[in-house]
This record gives C-alpha cells, sequence and structure tokens, in this order.
C-alpha cells in the first residue's frame, strides 16, 4: 500500500512541475523530455502496483510468510521500512508542500564570493562564477569549433543584445575573446551584487543564475559594469545596462576582465523566469 502512495506521489509531483512550469527551476528545459518520460513511466509502474496489490490475497501471504507461531517476515523488515520509506516520501512531500525558493544573491555569499585562477595560461579562466565555461564538455577541437563559431555570430555586431535565450552564449564568447569586442556596445539585464571587496561603489557586479543541465551545475554568471556616479542600488533589484565593453585590471579578483562602461541604465522587473539555460 505505501509503495503504491509513493509512486502516486512521485507521478502527481513530476506532472504537477510540468503542468506549473515549476520544472524549469530545477533542469535545463532541454532536457525536459526526459523527466515527461520518467513521469510517463512511473505513472505506468503505478497502475502495475495498484493492479497488483489488488490481486494480492493478505490471507495467503501470511501464511507464507508465518512459521514457528510467528511472523519472521515482519520481524525482518519493518525496520527497513521505517528507514526506507522516509527517504523516498521526504523529496514527495518537500515537493508538494514547500515553496520553491529561486536563486539570488543570498546565494553568492553564502557559496562564498571569489574568483578563483588556476594553473592556466588563460588569465580569465574561472569556475561557475562571471564566465561560463563549457569546454569540459568538449573536447580541445571540438571546443574551439564551438566557440570560434559562436564568435562569428556575435562578432560583426557593433551593438549587442543578451536576452533570456543567448545569455549564457554571448558571455561565454566575450569572456574568451574579450580583446575582440573591446567598444562593442553590450546591453543585458541581471540582478544587482555588490563586491563587498570593491570599495568603488560606482563598479557593480549585474548576475544571472545560469543552469547548464540541472540545478545542480548551476553558476551565477554575468559581468562587471561602471555606473555613473550616484546611482545608488541594492542587491537584488534587476536592471538593464547598455555600455561599451572594455578590460580593467580588477583588484579584488587579481586579475584582468572584460568590463561594461554604462551609458544608460535601467530599473526592470524580474522576469517570469529568472535563470537563463545554455543551448548547444
Amino acid at each position: 500500500m505505501i509503495r503504491s502512495i509513493i509512486l502516486i506521489g512521485f507521478t502527481y509531483l513530476l506532472f504537477k512541475l510540468h503542468l506549473t512550469g515549476d520544472i524549469s527551476k530545477y533542469i535545463n528545459m532541454k532536457y525536459s523530455y526526459l523527466s515527461a518520460a520518467a513521469g510517463y513511466a512511473l505513472a505506468v509502474l503505478t497502475i502495475v502496483q495498484i493492479c497488483m496489490l489488488a490481486k494480492d490475497d493478505p490471507k495467503e501471504a501470511a501464511c507464507d510468510h508465518d512459521h514457528c507461531g510467528h511472523n519472521h517476515s515482519k520481524e525482518d523488515k519493518w525496520y527497513k521500512k521505517l528507514v526506507v520509506y522516509p527517504i523516498f516520501l521526504f523529496p514527495i512531500v518537500s515537493g508538494l508542500f514547500f515553496p520553491i525558493a529561486t536563486l539570488d544573491s543570498n546565494i553568492v555569499k553564502s557559496k562564498g564570493f571569489h574568483f578563483p585562477i588556476y594553473d592556466t595560461k588563460d588569465p580569465y579562466f574561472q569556475q561557475e562564477f562571471l564566465r561560463p565555461d563549457t569546454s569540459i564538455y568538449y573536447g580541445k577541437d571540438d571546443y574551439e569549433a564551438f566557440i570560434n563559431k559562436s564568435k562569428k555570430k556575435y562578432i560583426n555586431q557593433n551593438s549587442i543584445t543578451l536576452n533570456d535565450k543567448d545569455f549564457l552564449d554571448g558571455m561565454e564568447t566575450i569572456y574568451n575573446f574579450p580583446g575582440e569586442f573591446d567598444g562593442r556596445e553590450l546591453e543585458f539585464k541581471g540582478f544587482v551584487f555588490h563586491d563587498p571587496d570593491n570599495p568603488d561603489k560606482n563598479q557593480l557586479l549585474i548576475l544571472r543564475f545560469g543552469v547548464i543541465h540541472c540545478i545542480a551545475d548551476a553558476g551565477v554568471f554575468g559581468m562587471l559594469v561602471d555606473m555613473p556616479s550616484g546611482v545608488n542600488l541594492k542587491n537584488d533589484e534587476w536592471i538593464t545596462v547598455k555600455g561599451k565593453i572594455s578590460t580593467m585590471y580588477y583588484q579584488p579578483f587579481k586579475t584582468t576582465i572584460p568590463y561594461v562602461q554604462v551609458d544608460k541604465w535601467s530599473k526592470t522587473s524580474a522576469p517570469a523566469d529568472q535563470y537563463v539555460y545554455r543551448s548547444y
């Protein structure tokens, strides 16, 4: 009986996430067909389990398991059920009754604000912060072909606008070829984050949480911007910025990074889906 309830719970949870669109808060929607297929598979397993439960004869089952006047099966399995069933029930209960939290600047703070530089010749290399890096999913030659193809998409544009669909693609391209985009105009939106190690209050980080495959590999990506004097913005406020790309040595990170010298900006509301996703 409990197995049937667990299967019903998982099936309902998956279909609920798809019907409400909340599944996008957990996975890259390019893989949504996999979770949908899992939902249908669970539905079939649920029907099978209910049919098996309806055919089961409690008296016959009791005769099979009773020996020497007592039931060894119950003695052996009750403690296993006490441990195993709550493990399966927890994601169902949390998924159905706990509110779905959206990642924000508090996650950036709690995970640690850093810009790690590893043993590499690339001065812009970092992991899951600011610069998207999908090179680990390709061979060296395949990645070069991929990023050069992406470069051709943007290099002839004097004014580049990054929307939700191409945010990660455009950011990765600019970080790979910062010098070649120097002086180009860039427009994008994101939430504000103040680097606690940066004394210049006009310099902000405009960020988006990006999902490569699922929320487990999510990183926070974006770019440093130099705002006009007198602008006072708080963490997690959403803005759209527009300005020219340049490079600077950023002391808190101890490396040279691309940034945007902002000419125009405006406050905006957070998008319905605050995450951006990597397309392939």
